[in-house]
């Protein structure tokens, strides 16, 4: 640009600048033969990035497993995870809740995890009324166990009971997984989270030393 020009090159980036910025203020404007503005580029709220502490979590899907498929569920997740001494039952801390939500998530490893679980429940009750005339849930422990004895080891499951012990190991893992998150649970692993101690820090226990094969460490 010459040196003449009424416009130096500083003012045209201010002026381009302030352009841009103006632009950015305008509200959107609906495109001909629309009625409504066009929709912002993103959303101002994203439930998982940028929660809202001050409401209650709102899941942005619908929980998709039916009452019939919940109540086989907590059935199966009780026999796995039963109430003892120490222990809740997995019903007790939401399990079955918890792996509705997770396949009712609308993420493809979820999607998969969905059409395992759903049609393996449905095998567990077709496989149930086969051999006790009932559904799962309403059947005896012993029976129960029967059944997921049968399933519970894909190495040795027969080939008739294959879509059953694929079913079944995802299933166990997504339980102890959903069981063990709950603060509940945690008495049962020796987890006691953060005491005090009285008096002196008494260290590492030497057998745990001896374990981790640090004597010569420390």
């Amino acid at each position: 640009m010459s040196e003449s020009s009424p416009i130096s090159r500083r003012n045209a980036l201010k002026g381009l600048l302030s352009g841009a910025a103006g632009a950015a203020a305008v509200p959107a404007i609906a495109a001909p033969n629309h009625t409504e503005p066009a929709p912002p580029a993103h959303p101002s709220r994203f439930v998982f990035h940028d929660p809202d502490f001050m409401q209650p979590l709102k899941f942005p899907w619908e929980k998709l497993l039916s009452a019939e498929e919940l109540a086989t569920t907590q059935a199966l997740a009780d026999l796995i995870l039963p109430k003892d001494e120490t222990s809740p039952a997995a019903s007790e801390v939401g399990v079955p809740d918890f792996i509705n939500e997770w396949v009712s998530a609308d993420y493809p490893a979820h999607q998969e995890d969905r059409e395992t679980l759903r049609g393996g429940l449905g095998w567990l009750n077709t496989e149930s009324f086969k051999r006790f005339s009932k559904r799962f849930e309403e059947l005896g422990v012993d029976q129960q166990s029967q059944i997921a004895d049968d399933i519970c080891d894909a190495a040795k499951a027969k080939p008739e009971h294959h879509v059953g012990a694929v079913f079944f190991k995802r299933f166990r893992q997504l339980c102890v997984g959903g069981y063990y998150s709950h603060s509940q649970t945690w008495k049962s692993l020796g987890y006691v989270g953060n005491i005090s101690i009285g008096g002196p820090y008494p260290g590492v226990l030497p057998e745990v030393i001896e374990k981790l094969g640090l004597q010569d460490v420390v």
